[in-house]
C-alpha cells in the first residue's frame, strides 16, 4: 500500500478541502474495489476499463467524481459503511453524475480558457514522490468558487443520479438496500450549519424529501435483493487491508479475531507484524496465507512489499516477479517488482520491468522516480533527465521540468520518442508561463 506524495491536483481534485490529503495507490485495493464496481459501471454504460476507483486517505467520509475517467472514495467512506452493497450504492451514485452528464457539463460550462490552473483538464494530476518512503502528501489548490461551480450538485441533479444509481444495483443484481444504509448515516445533516457537515453532505445535499423519494426508489426497483457473498469479501478485504495499513498494529490484531474469511485474517495479521518490522513473523503468516490462495497475485504482492521493506531484496523479487507473472497487466505490481529488481542491483532489468508499467500508466510518480535511477545506474544520463523533468512536470513544477527537459533533449537523438517527450514537457512549460 502506497502514498503518493506532494500530489498537486489542478482543478480536478477541487473537491477536497485545502489540507493535506494522500492518494493510495495499492494494487489490492484498486482490484477490490474494481470488483464491486464492474457491474455497476456496465449497468450505468460506462467501461469499467476506462473509470478507475481510486482511493483518498482520509478519514472524513466522502466521495466525488471530477470527470469521466475516475472515481475518487475516502477510506473514511469505505471504514464507516457496514455493507458491500452501501459501497457500491455510493458507487452507483457516483457513476450516475459521470453516466447522466452533470460533470461534463459544468466543465463545458467553465470552460479552460485564462486559466492557468487548467480548468477543465480533468485529473491533470501532477504527482510526484518523495524520498520518504511510504508516505506523503496532497497539496491541493483550491479555489471556492470553482470547487462550488464543480462539485455541488443541485438537488435535480441529486435526485436524478439517486434514482439512476438505484436503476443500476437492480439492473446488476445487487441489493438496493444499501442506498438507505448511506442515507441513514447523513441523515439530519441539512440542519447543520455549512461549516459541520460532512464533505459529502455539503456536495451531495441530503434533505427530507430526497430520503423520503430514495426510500420510494429502493421500494419501486427491488430492495429485497439478497446480499451477495462475493461482493462482501472483496468490501471485507479492501476494508481490512486499509484498517492495517491506518491503524495501530494491536488494533489490527485485534480485529483480524473478529474477521469471519481466513485469508483477510491472515493478511491483517501480516500487515501487523510487518508495521512492528517483525519481517520475519509477517512472512511466516503469508507463506501460510499463500499455501491456500497460492494464484492471488495481490497477496504475493504484498509478499514482496514486507520483503522489500524487510530488506531481503533478492526474495522481494522473487515474490514481485510471481506476482506480476500471474497479473501481468498490474501497472502497480510491475512498478513494484521493478523496485525490487532496482534494490536488489539488477538496474537493467528493472529498466525493462518499469518502462512496461510507465507505458501503461505514466502517472505513476513512483514508478518514474524508480526508472529514473534505473536508467542512471544503466550509464543512460539523458534518459533520467527525462525521466525527472516528466516526474517535475506531472508535479507542476514546469521551470524545474524545462530545465531537465532541455538536458535530456540535448543529448537524445533527435526525431526520437524520448525526445519528443522532451519537447512535450518544453512544451507544456512554455504554456504556463
Amino acid at each position: 500500500m502506497r502514498l503518493l506524495a506532494s500530489f498537486v491536483v489542478m482543478f480536478a481534485l477541487l473537491a477536497l478541502p485545502a489540507r493535506a490529503q494522500s492518494l493510495i495507490r495499492d494494487a489490492d485495493i484498486e482490484h477490490a474495489l474494481a470488483q464491486l464496481a464492474r457491474p455497476i459501471l456496465q449497468a450505468a454504460g460506462l467501461s469499467p476499463a476506462q473509470v478507475k476507483i481510486l482511493l483518498i486517505d482520509s478519514r472524513i467520509p466522502n466521495a466525488f467524481v471530477i470527470d469521466s475517467r475516475a472515481i475518487f472514495i475516502h477510506t473514511g467512506m469505505i471504514t464507516r459503511l457496514k455493507s458491500a452493497e452501501a459501497l457500491q450504492s455510493v458507487i452507483a451514485h457516483e457513476a450516475a453524475h459521470i453516466a447522466n452528464g452533470h460533470i461534463s457539463r459544468r466543465l463545458s460550462q467553465l470552460g479552460t480558457r485564462n486559466n492557468i490552473t487548467g480548468l477543465g483538464i480533468a485529473l491533470a494530476a501532477a504527482v510526484a514522490a518523495s524520498g520518504a518512503k511510504g508516505s506523503g502528501a496532497i497539496a491541493l489548490g483550491v479555489a471556492s468558487s470553482a470547487q462550488r461551480n464543480l462539485l455541488s450538485h443541485s438537488r435535480a441533479e441529486e435526485s436524478s443520479a439517486d434514482q439512476s444509481a438505484v436503476r443500476y444495483l437492480a439492473a446488476s443484481g445487487i441489493s438496493t438496500r444499501g442506498a438507505i444504509e448511506v442515507h441513514d448515516i447523513f441523515k439530519g445533516q441539512d440542519v447543520l450549519s455549512q461549516s459541520r457537515q460532512d464533505p459529502y453532505a455539503r456536495s451531495h445535499p441530503f434533505t427530507r424529501n430526497r430520503v423520503r423519494a430514495m426510500e420510494a426508489y429502493v421500494n419501486a426497483y427491488g430492495g429485497d435483493i439478497p446480499f451477495s457473498d462475493t461482493s462482501r469479501y472483496w468490501f471485507e478485504r479492501a476494508k481490512g487491508k486499509i484498517w492495517g495499513f491506518q491503524q495501530a498494529p494491536k488494533s489490527t490484531l485485534r480485529r483480524a479475531k473478529q474477521m469471519p474469511t481466513g485469508d483477510i485474517k491472515l493478511m491483517m495479521e501480516a500487515i501487523a507484524y510487518h508495521r512492528r518490522a517483525q519481517t520475519s513473523k509477517a512472512a511466516g503468516v503469508l507463506q501460510k496465507l499463500l499455501k491456500s490462495r497460492p494464484n492471488d497475485a495481490y497477496y504475493h504482492e504484498l509478499m514482496g512489499q514486507v520483503l522489500l521493506e524487510g530488506r531481503q531484496y533478492k526474495a522481494a523479487v522473487n515474490a514481485y516477479g510471481r506476482a506480476g507473472k500471474l497479473a501481468p497487466k498490474n501497472t502497480l505490481i510491475l512498478a513494484g517488482y521493478g523496485r525490487a529488481l532496482l534494490a536488489a542491483g539488477q538496474a537493467k532489468s528493472a529498466v525493462e520491468v518499469l518502462e512496461r508499467a510507465r507505458s501503461r500508466d505514466f502517472r505513476d510518480p513512483a514508478a518514474l522516480r524508480d526508472l529514473g535511477n534505473a536508467y542512471a545506474k544503466t550509464g543512460r544520463p539523458a534518459m533520467a533527465s527525462l525521466l525527472v523533468a516528466e516526474r517535475y512536470a506531472l508535479r507542476g513544477r514546469f521551470q524545474d521540468a524545462a530545465l531537465h527537459a532541455e538536458r535530456a533533449a540535448g543529448r537524445l537523438p533527435r526525431g526520437s520518442g524520448p525526445w519528443q517527450r522532451a519537447q512535450d514537457v518544453l512544451s507544456a512549460a512554455q504554456r504556463q508561463k
